[in-house]
């Protein structure tokens, strides 16, 4: 059962639920939801006081609610859409912002551009992701293993194809269309090229390019 509102307010911040007094800093607010799009997703309260918990309500709600919808529409790429709802609590207004785990990661924050605006959820505190971090953020969007990713700068010669035919013969015939279905090529840029996966199990020079692996 999901927490009612006058519960979330006694609880503490953390990777899904943070406070704000106002918009204020809308700075702040767009790598919160941005952190939030980009981990476990998470709901933004708006209207209360983050170290007290004192509910000071939002004045103008409707005007805040379009503010805020501004700020999200133009500060965040890809496009962000959240639930944000106005709700009363204790005779005052809430603003709350409630953000899914997104299927488009990563998103940014627009004025940092890609490289610099990508933010995570750690604890309660949004922290930059590093490029090795983003990569990881578009994998997981996408569905991607580890082991089906493209190595661009590789041709299909990289791989031991007459070794993968042997390996398999009398249990199924290895054209191209079974080498793809087996994800040890896919296509990047135009062009087939070998998959982590292929050249870990029958790359020529899979010793070089992993130096640590072992079959």
């Amino acid at each position: 059962m999901n927490p009612s509102i006058s519960q979330l307010i006694t609880m503490p911040e953390g990777k899904t639920l943070e406070f704000k007094r106002d918009i204020s800093s809308p700075k702040n607010i767009i790598k919160t939801l941005v952190a939030f799009a980009n981990t476990a997703g998470g709901r933004l309260l708006i209207g209360v006081e983050d170290d007290t918990r004192e509910v000071r309500g939002v004045e103008n709600p409707l005007d805040e609610e379009e503010r805020l919808c501004d700020l999200i529409a133009d500060g965040i790429l890809p496009r962000l859409v959240p639930n944000v709802e106005l709700i009363s609590v204790e005779d005052k207004t809430l603003l709350s912002v409630e953000v899914y785990p997104s299927g488009q990661r990563p998103h940014w924050v627009r004025k940092e551009g890609l490289d610099e605006g990508v933010y995570v959820r750690l604890g309660s505190t949004n922290r930059k992701a590093d490029r090795e971090l983003i990569a990881e953020l578009k994998r997981t969007a996408t569905g991607t293993s580890f082991d089906e990713l493209p190595l661009p700068d590789l041709s299909v010669e990289a791989l031991d194809i007459v070794a993968a035919k042997q390996l398999f013969k009398g249990k199924r015939e290895l054209g191209e269309r079974e080498i793809l279905s087996l994800k040890m090529l896919t296509e990047a840029q135009g062009h087939l090229v070998p998959t982590i996966g292929g050249v870990l199990l029958f790359g020529k020079g899979r010793e070089e390019r992993f130096p640590d692996v072992w079959i």
